[in-house]
């Protein structure tokens, strides 16, 4: 049974998650604050987090960032776009509106916990962790700073991992997401980043492949 972790100040809310999500065949937890939803956090690992923003202590805003590999659907009242895109940018995988329909709200955590199956958050490759749910990628625990262009790229080359990776195929799968990455700056892009990765591990990562591409090794 999935395990679902409900943070909401609002009791009548939280009773009515609570009861929809226990008769659709999710077990439930809650937390009433930021502050006791991440000591529910350290005790418990939810498959699935609804959150709302608007809570006393430590906001919604003040604790997504501190969740690490669970999924998370922020459940706000909060409309304005920003505010959407900024959560989405920053770790949370959905965002649903109050008041909202249950009957979608229950096909979006469906959603949400059919892509943690299907695509694992972490990526590992000897020391380094790439998580692709908050976009930090981390070298023993240290996290690396890393442009867009350079994450999108490591990203892929840990997606295939050990394979050589030819530009076109590169350039073809981040383009959309990184449109300062060009033919002729790719190859110092991938300079930069094999340099961050060898000054935090004191190892070469990133091989180039003669006339193909490059290779994580």
């Amino acid at each position: 049974m999935k395990t679902i972790a409900v943070i909401d100040d609002d009791i009548h809310i939280g009773n009515l998650l609570e009861e929809v999500l226990t008769q659709a065949g999710y077990s439930v937890v809650r937390a009433y604050s930021g502050t006791e939803a991440l000591m529910l956090l350290s005790k418990k690992t939810p498959d699935l987090i609804l959150l709302d923003l608007m809570l006393p202590g430590l906001s919604g805003e003040e604790i997504l960032p501190k969740i690490k590999e669970i999924p998370v659907i922020v459940v706000s009242a909060k409309a304005d776009i920003d505010s959407k895109v900024d959560l989405l940018l920053g770790g949370a995988v959905d965002y649903v509106t109050k008041p909202f329909r249950t009957k979608e709200l229950l096909a979006r955590i469906a959603v949400a916990l059919r892509d943690k199956t299907a695509h694992p958050a972490l990526l590992r490759h000897d020391r380094i962790t790439l998580n692709t749910a908050n976009y930090a990628v981390t070298v023993e625990e240290e996290e690396l700073k890393l442009t867009r262009t350079e994450y999108a790229i490591l990203k892929y080359l840990m997606q295939n991992s050990g394979q050589a990776v030819s530009k076109s195929q590169l350039l073809d799968h981040i383009g959309a997401d990184t449109p300062d990455c060009t033919e002729s700056s790719l190859k110092i892009h991938v300079s930069n980043l094999r340099k961050k990765l060898r000054d935090a591990t004191g190892k070469d990562y990133i091989e180039a492949v003669w006339g193909i591409g490059f290779r994580l090794a």
